[in-house]
Order: C-alpha cells, then sequence, then structure tokens
C-alpha cells in the first residue's frame, strides 16, 4: 500500500518563512471537519476543547467507525479535506490496523475508533473539560447520628 508523505516542519513553511496553510480559528476548522464526519456516517463524534490544557493540540476529536474500511475511509478523507482546504496535516497513526486511527493535524487531534476500542480506552474521559462528559450525580452524604 502506497504510503502518503507527511508534512514536515520545514515543508509547512513558505519561501518568506511563514506559514502556507491557512489561518483559519481551531472552531472554525473543528466544525468544518465534525460536519464533514457527520456527513460520511462517523457515529458518535465528540469535540473536546483542550486549549490550556497541553502544549500539543488546541482540540481534539473523538469518533468511531462502523468497520476498519470506514474507519480507514474517514481518516483519508479527514486528510483529503485538509488538503483541499490548505488546514495544516502532520502525519497519520495506525491506518493499517485501522483499530484507532490519529490524524494529527498540529492544533486539532482527530481519533477515528472501532467502537470496542473506543470502549477499551475510553479517551474522552482522561479530559476534564470535556463539554459533552456526563458526571455522575452527587451521592447524599451521611450524617452521624
Amino acid at each position: 500500500m502506497e504510503k502518503k508523505p507527511n508534512c514536515t516542519i520545514t515543508q509547512a513553511r513558505s519561501d518568506k518563512g511563514q506559514k502556507k496553510y491557512a489561518l483559519v480559528p481551531v472552531a472554525e476548522k473543528m466544525t468544518v471537519i465534525t460536519q464533514w464526519l457527520d456527513e460520511h456516517k462517523a457515529q458518535r463524534v465528540v469535540s473536546l476543547d483542550l486549549a490550556g490544557q497541553g502544549g500539543f493540540a488546541d482540540a481534539m476529536l473523538v469518533c468511531s467507525a462502523s468497520s476498519v474500511r470506514h474507519a480507514q475511509s474517514l481518516a483519508e478523507g479527514v486528510s483529503a479535506l485538509c488538503a483541499e482546504r490548505a488546514y495544516e496535516y502532520l502525519r497519520m497513526e495506525g491506518f493499517d490496523a485501522g483499530q484507532w486511527i490519529l490524524v494529527d493535524l498540529n492544533d486539532i487531534i482527530v481519533h477515528v475508533f472501532l467502537e470496542p476500542v473506543r470502549e477499551l480506552y475510553r479517551l474522552e474521559e482522561l479530559w476534564q473539560r470535556s463539554p459533552l462528559r456526563d458526571l455522575p450525580a452527587a451521592m447524599p452524604e451521611e450524617t452521624d447520628q
């Protein structure tokens, strides 16, 4: 299988030293990518705001696919969408196995899981500020008598 070339830092700069990619806000990119994933039947799409939680990305998208081929198709599609819109694309990991595919867009990380793998790792629960995270109801305090 032919591998797509990865973008490196030197490739990401023009002759003048400026980024050659579109300077689109993360929120706008998240909206575009989320809509694309929804249109291509990604399941349980969850967006996570990681701003201020670490230096590796500003946002994360987590979704499920119905099969290995569907997961690979979603990951390739996100890559193609980035090329079409001039969004920065760094690399893809896990494509051949197709169980958990990570697409690194530098400021956004997209995780495409098969459902059993997603349930095993529960990636969304690792991030405290997840906007869609359900918190358990508080237990009533016991009183001393």
